[in-house]
């Protein structure tokens, strides 16, 4: 058997959770990448659910949706943006997905009537699925989910020991661990850092690298300090201070040297790096923008408490963010509680918005200041961006008030609707997948056909990488990404389209409506897709989607003016 030369680098974390092991990971594989290696990602989760589809985005941030239907760890969608790359069912690993694999393997007598222990066939099987994952790259970063001293990480942090042993010169460990500065002593304080590689050592663990993360610097002396306490040496702590931008955070390592001290110590010769496209990338980013829009995101997954949660919407965040860098046009992001607009009106809210975002979400809470946002917009003739659950209420919308279907509805909300907009359909394994009881959803990537002459052709044919085919008839091809359980109702398609609503996208055996639009004799920008273009969205390509609305709501603004 051929043996794999793979290259693994595990990040861990301490102190707090949240701390940004993904952002570090990806940030060092960038490095690695524009060294000229193929790099990819592996992350492992310490939960017990299957995947990510499951969580409340409010408790767990928003999932990241992949090509193959993977609903996974925003961290996911942090390698894809970082490392242009696709990732997948073979990058995520949960905790739940090991104990069901263990659990039906020895149901199935695969362990041959043995003792099942949790060691060592838990980290044996992680470690399979680590190396199954790395097998296609030269090096594979992967992130170990929680924060050292958990007892529920101990099977990973188990697994990663394992590995460093059977094959020590394959390995490094990085341990990230947070400072904190108390304001009312002023400085940094390292104790928890040191108490955090004391719970890594008890797990048999001594990383090769720190990465410290904190808001302000760390000067030597206390650096000195942490390397005695913490058993390594000066050069092999890393600073990972606070930037404006996380996309900043590669160069800060390449500052420090951070990518030369890895490959050295996994023995992989130092390449010559290509960092002009990222280097150009954190100028941009970082460049003030006078022309400015301001974007409202109606949302109903916006707080918790007091505290506002913009990581709910992670992926859109970024994918408008890359699209102001794209235009140049500066991006004030606005989120408001559609729960608010029920109680307050929408004019409260919106008034003052050049463009509103109607993203995700599933249930009843909060549907109707959605709807009350699309009618806003509409009627005010505001840009407008449906996304998912925001094209199937545009419709709903629409209904209610254009044709006095004052009982429009879809069936998530109000299955005795007699006229239901947006419905579910039987299963059909083609275009579904079984999720849970009595549940099937449409996840991953589908092709779409768009129609000529419309506002989706106009959007996507200006950006040629995009498209996957340009058919005879004129219309265009493109592919993206799914996560929903309702489709829109083709019982009402042609009455909609008689009082003009424009579908402009559909599958490619028109079953499914994908796109919906009005007329820009209509309306500047009303575009709504029952997809998820932010998910393919990168700082280096961003989404046509986000770049044609964010031009709009600028133009729409100027106009007003």
């Amino acid at each position: 058997m051929k043996e794999n030369k793979t290259k693994y680098i595990f990040i861990s974390g301490g102190v707090i959770s949240g701390i940004g092991k993904g952002i570090t990971s990806a940030s060092l594989g960038r490095l690695l990448k524009d060294r000229g290696y193929n790099v990819g990602a592996v992350k492992s989760e310490t939960y017990l659910n299957i995947d990510s589809g499951t969580i409340n985005p409010i408790e767990h941030g928003d999932p990241f949706l992949c090509n193959d239907g993977l609903e996974a760890d925003m961290d996911l969608g942090t390698y894809e943006r970082f490392l242009e790359i696709d990732v997948g069912y073979k990058n995520f690993i949960t905790m739940g997905q090991i104990y069901k694999t263990i659990i039906d393997n020895e149901r199935n007598m695969v362990y041959g009537g043995k003792t099942v222990d949790a060691i060592p066939i838990i980290p044996t099987e992680i470690i399979r699925r680590i190396k199954e994952a790395g097998s296609s790259y030269e090096i594979c970063m992967v992130e170990l989910g929680g924060t050292a001293g958990e007892y529920q990480n101990i099977y990973n942090y188990e697994a990663a020991r394992l590995m460093k042993l059977e094959s020590p010169q394959d390995v490094v460990h990085i341990h990230l661990s947070y400072v904190p500065v108390p304001p009312h002593l002023g400085e940094p304080k390292t104790k928890p850092t040191q108490l955090s590689i004391r719970f890594l050592n008890m797990a048999g663990i001594q990383p090769e690298f720190l990465v410290l993360r904190s808001s302000n610097d760390i000067d030597d002396k206390r650096m000195e300090k942490v390397a005695v306490q913490c058993n390594l040496h000066k050069d092999s702590i890393i600073k990972n201070l606070n930037l404006k931008s996380v996309y900043q955070l590669p160069n800060s390592f390449k500052e420090q040297n951070f990518d030369v001290k890895v490959l050295k110590n996994l023995n992989l010769p130092v390449k010559k790096i290509n960092f002009k496209a990222w280097d150009n990338l954190v100028k941009i980013v970082t460049k003030q923008r006078k022309n400015r829009v301001k974007i409202t995101i109606a949302g109903k997954y916006i707080a918790t408490g007091k505290y506002e949660l913009p990581d709910a919407y992670n992926s859109l965040i970024h994918a408008v963010k890359h699209a102001s860098w794209h235009t140049g046009i500066g991006v004030d992001i606005n989120f408001v509680n559609t729960e608010e607009i029920e109680k307050s009106g929408a004019n409260k809210f919106l008034k003052d918005s050049d463009g509103i975002i109607v993203p995700i979400g599933w249930g009843k809470r909060g549907v109707e200041g959605k709807i009350s946002a699309i009618n806003f917009s509409r009627t005010k003739k505001v840009p407008y961006l449906g996304l998912c659950y925001g094209m199937q209420l545009a419709a709903v919308e629409y209904s209610r008030n254009l044709l006095k279907w004052q009982d429009a509805s879809s069936e998530e909300i109000d299955p005795k609707s007699s006229h239901l907009i947006v419905h579910s359909i039987p299963f059909d394994s083609k275009y579904q997948k079984i999720k849970g009881k009595d549940v099937s959803m449409r996840l991953g990537a589908f092709d779409c056909v768009i129609k000529k002459d419309t506002l989706a052709y106009k959007i996507y044919s200006k950006y040629p990488n995009f498209v996957l085919k340009k058919n005879k008839d004129g219309s265009i091809i493109v592919s993206e990404r799914h996560r929903h359980r309702f489709e829109f109702n083709n019982v009402y398609r042609k009455t909609l389209e008689e009082k003009g609503i424009v579908f402009s996208g559909a599958s490619p055996d028109n079953f499914f409506v994908e796109m919906i639009e009005l007329s820009q004799n209509v309306h500047p920008f009303f575009f709504a897709t029952q997809a998820h273009p932010e998910y393919k969205s990168k700082p280096l390509k961003a989404h046509p989607v986000f770049i044609e609305f964010i031009k709009a709501c600028w133009e729409n603004k100027i106009k007003q003016r």
